[in-house]
């Protein structure tokens, strides 16, 4: 084999490769389908034209049958009037037409036949277009399918890749980090405004409030004995006894811890007008 020839050959190899790479079935099935009923049109337009040839030869066919049925009606009407020579040159007529029928009948029996089987054929035609019409729209639909199930292999492959997965960590970490750096900021500034105490003493009412319906919950189910209610002690009365009183009564520990809370609420005070005058 010649270079020329090898080389020919690799140019057809390398163009049938490229044609098929780039062959869409979809749009390669709508174009045959669309040359498909280009070819149904034309093969109707030639069936219709034999149609009309078989339609002309039987009209012909009729009118020589008319023609030689009025030559024999002239010549009976030559007989009538004793005229015999008259007579045979009406029926010399009559013979040419019935001639020219026959060849017409037979030219007509044949073009009937051929357009008999031209429109069985031609039904052929349309039966294979519609069945490829709906084997396309089957194809069309298995190529979609075959579409999106190579779409879901793909990116269920990229899924398995283990760098998503890394950057999904990565990122849950930092969003740890973020959040532990947001509740480091909020102990810091509560420490620095002084709210800490405030939140000691919330603190402290909540868990003596859970100790103390936790105890009412036992008492209720008979997991505590009921409280005992406060005995009230008889006052034994005072001997008035006439004497110095004293000028002003000695605090209790009561009022030692109004005050105390008073004191309290009067520096939390302070320190809100203090920020807010910042």
């Amino acid at each position: 084999m010649g270079i020329f020839s090898r080389l020919a050959q690799l140019i057809k190899s390398n163009l049938n490769d490229l044609i098929s790479k780039s062959e869409d079935p979809e749009k390669m099935l709508n174009q045959v389908v669309l040359d498909m009923n280009n070819q149904l049109v034309e093969a109707k337009k030639q069936v219709a034209a034999s149609i009309a040839d078989e339609k002309r030869l039987a009209k012909q066919f009729e009118q020589e049958m008319a023609h030689a049925a009025e030559w024999e009606r002239r010549a009976m009407m030559a007989l009538r009037a004793g005229n015999e020579e008259l007579a045979k040159e009406a029926l010399a007529r009559k013979k040419e037409h019935d001639q020219l029928a026959e060849t017409f009948k037979e030219q007509w029996t044949k073009q009937k036949n051929a357009v008999d089987q031209l429109k069985k054929a031609l039904r052929m035609l349309n039966d294979k277009i519609e069945e490829a019409k709906r084997k396309k729209n089957v194809l069309i639909a298995r190529k979609k399918r075959a579409e999106a199930q190579k779409a879901i292999q793909e990116t269920m492959h990229g899924l398995r890749d283990q760098s998503a997965f890394e950057t999904f960590e990565r990122m849950a970490g930092k969003i740890d980090q973020l959040e532990a750096e947001a509740e480091a900021a909020g102990e810091i500034q509560e420490e620095y405004t002084g709210d800490i105490l405030a939140s000691k003493f919330s603190s402290l009412e909540r868990d003596a409030g859970a100790e103390d319906d936790l105890a009412a919950l036992k008492r209720k189910m008979g997991m505590l004995p009921p409280e005992e209610a406060p005995q009230v002690r008889a006052e034994t009365p005072k001997r008035v006894e006439a004497g110095p009183q004293p000028t002003a009564p000695a605090r209790s520990e009561q009022d030692e811890l109004a005050a105390a809370l008073e004191e309290l609420e009067a520096e939390q005070q302070q320190q809100e007008r203090r920020k807010a005058g910042r």
